[in-house]
């Protein structure tokens, strides 16, 4: 995939790029191919390539899987500024920033467990109703505790009733002057590119964090990107769509917005994106079957 070159303009600060696994498994072939992306972009114009590691959920982080990380990267040849940021030492980070959302009015406790939210939906669909999905597939939350006054929820939030806490995507949209874009220097699955218009109500009332994960995936990247001035997101394009909650979050948090590059998978003979527990395609595996980093860029399409 061709990266635009998006620094030909001397006035144009250098890039800060990022590569961003999380350490609850071994790193493939597919993740060579983001992360060679990002570091070969970032020598290209004279810019800085970041590894962070993204361990906000501690249960499935583990250290075994942050050393191999190190020890695969370094064995491809790329190089990074230490020490790399954890996200697991920066929840404050996050706190704060849930905290800003509490104080617009868009965070709400969602207390129903995921049995009651299928029970919820099997219920309405059995009706002939078409219960709404977000672009992956999942459910949107029914959205019943909305409605809750800010004394019950106190109530059942100081009793111990298990919660996460979740954007009210109606008020957030609400709030809203002009439709949100952002500038795609790559492509999405269907080949969109250039100014793309964001869609964040797709994704319904998303979670923001949980009791055991004190910030989901979407605020945690959001809120990092900023903190390190992150210029240029060039990730798969599995993750396009997520795209338009990440700007909503930059929007409502008043964070500056980077320019995306999403790029194409890496794909099993059977047309599936790679995935962790596949040990076969991972990249320590092909290494002590004898392949070289070369072989591995062939594999990942970079050379």
């Amino acid at each position: 995939m061709p990266i635009h070159n998006t620094t030909s303009n001397p006035l144009v600060k250098a890039p800060t790029v990022r590569f961003a696994p999380s350490p609850n498994g071994l790193l493939h072939v597919g993740h060579a191919r983001s992360a060679m992306l990002n570091w070969q972009f970032a020598s290209a114009h004279g810019g800085t390539f970041l590894l962070r590691i993204e361990d906000i959920d501690i249960t499935r982080a583990r250290e075994e899987f942050e050393t191999a990380i190190f020890e695969d990267l370094a064995w491809l040849g790329l190089d990074w500024p230490k020490p790399v940021r954890r996200q697991s030492e920066h929840f404050a980070a996050y706190q704060a920033a849930l905290g800003e959302l509490r104080k617009l009015g868009l965070l709400y406790p969602a207390f129903l467990s995921r049995a009651e939210t299928t029970a919820r939906i099997a219920e309405a669909e059995s009706t002939g109703r078409i219960w709404p999905r977000d672009p992956d597939g999942a459910p949107h939350y029914p959205g019943d505790d909305r409605k809750l006054s800010p004394s019950d929820r106190d109530r059942r939030i100081a009793a111990g009733e298990p919660h996460a806490w979740r954007l009210d995507m109606q008020a957030a949209l609400d709030g809203l002057d002009a439709r949100l874009s952002w500038a795609e220097h790559g492509s999405g699955p269907s080949g969109e590119t250039g100014k793309i218009t964001a869609d964040p109500g797709a994704w319904g009332d998303v979670i923001l964090a949980r009791r055991d994960v004190p910030a989901s995936y979407h605020l945690s990247v959001t809120v990092d990107d900023a903190v390190q001035t992150i210029s240029d997101v060039i990730r798969g394009e599995d993750l396009f769509a997520a795209t338009s909650v990440h700007r909503l979050l930059q929007h409502l948090l008043a964070l500056p917005v980077p320019r995306y590059h999403h790029h194409d998978l890496v794909r099993d003979q059977q047309g599936r994106k790679l995935s962790k527990s596949d040990g076969s395609t991972s990249i320590a595996s092909l290494r002590q079957q004898g392949a070289s980093p070369e072989d591995i860029f062939s594999l990942a399409g970079i050379i």
